[in-house]
């Protein structure tokens, strides 16, 4: 299910270009500048949707800056709509959009610059011969443990079973370290601090259980990727669902 095209579109992103900024915009070491407060540690949601986890966080979190990252300009400007309405009609000064695909995470990054990387809902791609585009793929996941700081958390959450469960060992695999796994957050000790998304309400109410990891990076990407031991293939199934969560 595809988003339908949003009219005057470049028009109402250019009303609040002071939330977004552009791909090129972006470049290693550059990216807490953006911010009022540049030393504030700085959090990344790839694949924002219609920013209801950012818009959470932003609030529950305001000693901390967000960069949300979403590649279709259309949802990432429900997102910034969204975002400021929430806030009062102004823009808050720890919320940044950008309009970008995270295969290029380095080119965007420097090493160690990123304090926490959330992914929410992604993509589950479920043919086995688009596994590298997952968002926990080997290479997206030696992305991440470049610039990500040491020690910090990467957090994964998603309503797709078989995701999920190729997500912890792709993980495993890799080298990282995966605590809080639940394959039913909203039953679980953790629920209380759970930013519920539009799209997670949704599908929650229609059965599907939400599964949690927080994992943390090895010391060093591995010499090369591992093959992964894939789970049943059908149960990384297309559940039909948007990404525009």
């Amino acid at each position: 299910m595809r988003m339908r095209k949003k009219k005057h579109g470049d028009e109402r992103r250019a009303a609040l270009s002071h939330m977004l900024i552009t791909a090129d915009a972006l470049t290693p070491g550059t990216a807490r500048s953006h911010f009022a407060d540049p030393t504030r540690p700085l959090m990344l949601e790839i694949g924002c949707g219609k920013g209801d986890f950012v818009i959470g966080m932003a609030k529950r979190h305001p000693e901390w800056n967000f960069l949300a990252m979403e590649r279709v300009p259309d949802v990432i400007l429900c997102a910034m709509e969204k975002c400021h309405e929430a806030f009062g009609g102004t823009a808050p000064d720890n919320v940044i959009f950008c309009i970008a695909n995270a295969n290029a995470l380095t080119d965007f990054f420097a090493p160690g610059e990123i304090d926490g990387i959330y992914l929410n809902f992604s993509d589950p791609w479920p043919k086995s011969g688009h596994e590298k585009r997952r968002l926990t793929y080997g290479s997206f996941l030696a992305d991440y443990r470049t610039v990500m700081a040491a020690g910090r958390p990467l957090t994964f959450k998603t309503d797709n079973r078989g995701l999920f469960d190729y997500s912890l060992l792709s993980l495993e695999a890799n080298g990282w370290k995966c605590e809080d796994v639940t394959y039913d957050l909203h039953a679980s000790r953790w629920n209380a601090e759970n930013i519920v998304t539009e799209y997670e309400r949704n599908f929650s109410e229609k059965g599907f259980s939400i599964n949690r990891v927080v994992a943390y990076a090895p010391a060093e990407n591995p010499a090369e990727l591992p093959k992964i031991v894939m789970p049943d293939t059908d149960s990384v199934g297309d559940d039909g669902k948007t990404e525009n969560h």
